[in-house]
């Protein structure tokens, strides 16, 4: 029966990514319960209590003074804990755009809306690493 009113809801969905790290960010407009909640767990539960990782996946809800207004769910896989961090508060920020025209230029301004293109640059044939050649020795 819960399952069943979760389907009903309304949200407003967005798409975060960052190297690896893909995050499916859903925002509900549930005064009741707000807060996040990243694969099922409570936000500082999955992050381990790191502030740092906490501070940028809140950063966009707080430069929009949006605290206890929305229940966010989150679905992120792959990457490490940054850059998971990073692909959720890029998809928060899309998701509340979604929401609200309004909020982009807000967004825009510090840089919550830009994606990071950098990812690991793959490995060459005859080099140690991606540009690392082996040691050249004259005799």
């Amino acid at each position: 029966m819960s399952e069943e009113k979760k389907e009903d809801e309304k949200y407003f969905y967005a798409t975060g990514r960052r190297k690896t790290s893909v995050a499916k960010v859903r925002v509900y407009a549930d005064v009741k319960k707000s807060g996040i909640s990243v694969n099922e767990a409570d936000c500082k539960e999955y992050f381990e209590k790191n502030e740092m990782l906490i501070e940028k996946i809140y950063a966009p809800i707080k430069l929009l003074s949006l605290e206890d207004k929305y229940r966010i769910t989150v679905k992120v896989q792959g990457g490490g804990i940054n850059g998971q961090a990073e692909a959720i508060r890029l998809g928060i920020a899309r998701a509340f755009l979604v929401l609200n025209e309004e909020y982009k230029k807000e967004l825009r301004d510090s840089g919550y809306l830009t994606r990071d293109p950098r990812k690991v640059e793959r490995k060459k044939p005859g080099l140690k690493k991606a540009r690392r050649a082996p040691q050249w020795k004259k005799r």
